[in-house]
């Protein structure tokens, strides 16, 4: 029989979803906080109790993405990999490798420097968004709608500590309904999408902030597109987020790699953790 192992560092409703359906499912599944492991370049595999494949499910994008690259030295089966982890977790490579395999995505510049990225602002014109190359829940995510806004807030990003702030990650305002889709791929397959909506008040669509979720119909094109982002980034069990651009139709502007999926859940007839847990089951027997 498969033995599944959780990897948490704080338990949210989709780890308690994926645990009790393990069990109700009649498997071995157990949970570990990842805050608590620890491993050397002389740890062997049997030293760790962690089943024959783990769902790495850490909020912490670092402890999450190292912990992995660990593991996986010592030949565990990690769902999803350090590849993945790595692309997803990062914005910046994430529209790379988008654009690299013809996705279609937002238009997106780069900047290493203030003064780069204000020349890309106000050669783009307003509005344009800017968001931190890590991060998610919407958190540093800011639309910039004229030159005194940004001018404060690339000096208040300069001022920061953290060398990332100084990477300028800076896209397209989309024109677009005021929500978008995420759509929870798990393996070949898109398991449920979901509208999001903005809440009253706010252009960000996270549900994490108060969004509304409705189900979404899986046409061949939203199919065709987000099983092509998926597969770009390495594949697993991902949330791919998709915006409807009045002219250009589809287009993914972020994939994420410990995906939620609690909105989905609420609205969507689909099975989620079982899905999860089938794949993660199938994975280990390859």
């Amino acid at each position: 029989m498969v033995e599944l192992c959780v990897l948490y560092d704080k338990v949210r409703f989709e780890e308690k979803s994926i645990y009790n359906k393990a069990l109700e499912k009649g498997l071995v599944i157990r949970m570990m906080d990842s805050r608590k492991v620890s491993i050397t370049t002389e740890s062997e595999r049997n030293e760790f109790a962690l089943g024959d494949v783990i769902l790495q499910r850490s909020v912490s994008h670092f402890r999450g993405l190292y912990l992995t690259a660990c593991l996986e030295s010592l030949d565990f089966l990690v769902i999803n990999g350090f590849k993945v982890g790595e692309i997803c977790g990062n914005k910046l490579l994430t529209s790379l490798c988008l654009a690299r395999n013809n996705i279609p995505t937002p238009r997106t510049s780069f900047a290493f420097s203030a003064e780069a990225a204000l020349r890309v602002i106000h050669s783009k014109g307003f509005p344009v968004v800017l968001k931190p190359v890590i991060g998610s829940w919407g958190r540093g995510v800011y639309p910039l709608r004229d030159k005194e806004t940004s001018n404060m807030i690339i000096e208040t990003r300069e001022e920061n500590d953290n060398p990332l702030s100084r990477i300028y990650y800076l896209q397209e305002m989309v024109k677009r309904p005021s929500r978008d889709l995420r759509c929870i791929v798990v393996g070949n397959e898109i398991v449920a999408a979901i509208y999001r909506y903005s809440p009253d008040d706010e252009w960000r669509t996270n549900v994490a902030r108060g969004g509304k979720a409705e189900s979404a119909p899986i046409t061949s094109e939203l199919e065709d597109i987000t099983l092509r982002a998926a597969y770009a980034v390495g594949g697993g069990v991902l949330g791919v987020d998709l915006m409807e651009d009045d002219r250009r139709g589809l287009v993914v502007h972020e994939i994420n790699n410990t995906v939620e999926f609690r909105g989905a859940s609420s609205v969507s007839s689909r099975d989620i953790p079982g899905a999860i847990i089938d794949y993660s089951v199938d994975f280990a027997k390859k």
